[in-house]
């Protein structure tokens, strides 16, 4: 089994291979000097397919793809993830991209605030209208890195079911294929308002949100000050980060293979945003929520960066694997279920996306 780690960053892509997960091979940096907020690496087929959205500053955002390890690379036509004419929008940048239900299917979060949908592959996508065209849009806010759909998860079984979320906006979900979007932010707290208005209907600044295909109906959140597990799909949710030193955090993970266990990265906060006393700790709970423990051994105690949203990743493997890069350039790989750390690469640009994929 190959294990293949993609570590997108400010200025380029960096791409490791690793047989055994303790030596590891880089290339790069692919797509030099672009940003790469997004990346896929696309197991579903036998040769595995990278998939990166690289945005220029030039030549604005694209899509491109890859079937031989970044050896070489292919642009999608026309960009691909575009908006229709007559939308009044262009995308700026592609922050998100996961495989959905079906063979080729692909969904793609952006910047502006907007979810993509391919069924060939990424050859095209379509945007999802019914949620652009939401009431609530003209209302959202941008968070302090942009407007943007950070996170896309479609629902195991059901083609027609997608949960999708936005810094500035929450937590939205359709359940007939994007034909209609409903709000799922009931008791999620957004502390930047005034006290009297803090459990709004929707305008949180959702973070990160994930779940467990197992468990489809249990979703978990990462929020702008807040880690919340929902039991029902999004329906309500409850307050999960008690006895954690922080609630403010960007990234929540779920465990390949037991639906309880999760981890996440805290921050000092939205004013110290790096980890409380500058000790880089991944903290898993291995009972949903109700207990926290934190694991740093080989991480550094004077870590004084961030680590994003779509920074901290899992592999298949049993154990499983985590991937965690940093707004220093710093990778780090743990191969025990995160209790213990070494650091893969260095001095790459600033880490935005590290996504991992098994391939026999």
């Amino acid at each position: 089994m190959s294990t293949i780690l993609m570590v997108g960053t400010r200025k380029g892509l960096w791409v490791g291979t690793s047989p055994d997960r303790a030596d590891w091979t880089f290339t790069g940096p692919h797509h030099d000097m672009e940003e790469v907020y997004s990346c896929l690496v696309d197991t579903r087929s036998p040769t595995p397919r990278l998939f990166a959205g690289a945005s220029s500053s030039w030549l604005g955002p694209q899509l491109r793809w890859s079937d031989d390890l970044g050896a070489t690379w292919h642009e999608t036509p026309n960009g691909a993830i575009r908006f229709p004419e007559g939308a009044g929008a262009t995308v700026a940048r592609i922050w998100q991209l996961v495989p959905g239900v079906g063979d080729g299917v692909i969904h793609a979060g952006t910047e502006p605030g907007a979810v993509f949908t391919s069924t060939d592959g990424g050859e095209s996508f379509r945007l999802e209208e019914g949620l652009w065209n939401h009431p609530h849009r003209p209302q959202w806010d941008a968070g302090y890195g942009g407007q943007a759909f950070h996170t896309v998860l479609p629902h195991p079984t059901d083609e027609r079911s997608l949960t999708a979320a936005l810094s500035t906006g929450g937590v939205y979900q359709t359940r007939d294929g994007g034909e209609s979007w409903e709000p799922r932010n009931h008791g999620i707290r957004a502390d930047f308002l005034p006290e009297d208005q803090r459990y709004p209907e929707f305008g949180q600044c959702v973070h990160k949100v994930t779940r467990h295909p197992s468990r489809p109906e249990r979703l978990y959140a990462q929020n702008h000050g807040g880690v919340y597990r929902s039991d029902d799909e999004g329906g309500s949710w409850t307050s999960i980060g008690d006895s954690l030193p922080s609630d403010f955090g960007f990234p929540i993970v779920v465990h390949p293979h037991r639906p309880d266990t999760i981890w996440v990265f805290p921050l000092g906060g939205g004013d110290r945003r790096y980890p409380p006393d500058a000790k880089a700790r991944v903290w898993r709970s291995d009972d949903a929520g109700e207990s926290w423990t934190p694991y740093g051994s080989g991480l550094p105690d004077a870590f004084y960066v961030g680590v994003m949203r779509d920074a901290l990743c899992v592999d298949s493997h049993d154990p499983a694997g985590l991937y965690l890069g940093a707004r220093n350039g710093s990778v780090w790989a743990s191969a025990d279920d995160g209790e213990s750390w070494r650091q893969i690469a260095a001095d790459l640009p600033d880490v935005m996306s590290v996504k991992v994929g098994v391939s026999a």
